[in-house]
């Protein structure tokens, strides 16, 4: 299913599993799928929830595309996630990974989908640095739908939290 005209969304990245391999893997999958438009620097970040693993690698996509969220779930994200061997341990939601993969926002849309339902915005924007940071890197300027504060604002919130920088994407 498509709409006439292409809508901008910004999707999370995160690996710690040959991260650089796989975010690199990731990016030209998501280009043959979507139009992308801007990437994000790539973070070092420390693991979540299951602290007794590998730091991840998280970025921020920027792209622009036709069909719906649903579609964009199914046949973008998840084909990505299985092409790159995602493996989910339904006892340990935080465990290591190849690639995770999520939708954060649809434009300025305020929407749930999928059988999940996933909702957008994405809840993780407001809990933690590593997405709200490359977001805002993205779009500094642009308004949270819910929130009606900037993603640089929210960003801000984070800024006791070091990261460093790899130059994946950047020399």
């Amino acid at each position: 299913m498509t709409s006439p005209d292409p809508v901008t969304l910004y999707i999370a990245l995160g690996s710690n599993i040959d991260p650089e391999a796989n975010l690199r893997r990731c990016v030209d999958l998501l280009g043959s799928k979507i139009t992308v438009t801007a990437l994000s620097s790539v973070y070092r970040t420390p693991p979540q929830g299951d602290t007794n693993q590998a730091d991840f690698l998280n970025m921020v996509v920027q792209g622009q595309s036709n069909v719906t969220p649903g579609t964009l779930k199914t046949d973008v994200l998840d084909w990505i996630e299985r092409e790159l061997k995602r493996v989910r341990d339904p006892r340990n939601k935080n465990a290591p990974r190849t690639i995770d993969l999520d939708l954060l926002l649809w434009g300025d849309s305020v929407l749930e989908y999928g059988s999940k339902p996933w909702k957008v915005p994405d809840a993780d924007i407001l809990r933690y640095a590593h997405v709200a940071i490359p977001l805002a890197e993205l779009a500094p300027a642009q308004i949270h739908p819910t929130e009606k504060m900037t993603f640089r604002a929210i960003a801000e919130r984070f800024d006791n939290v070091p990261f460093e920088i790899v130059p994946l994407f950047r020399s």
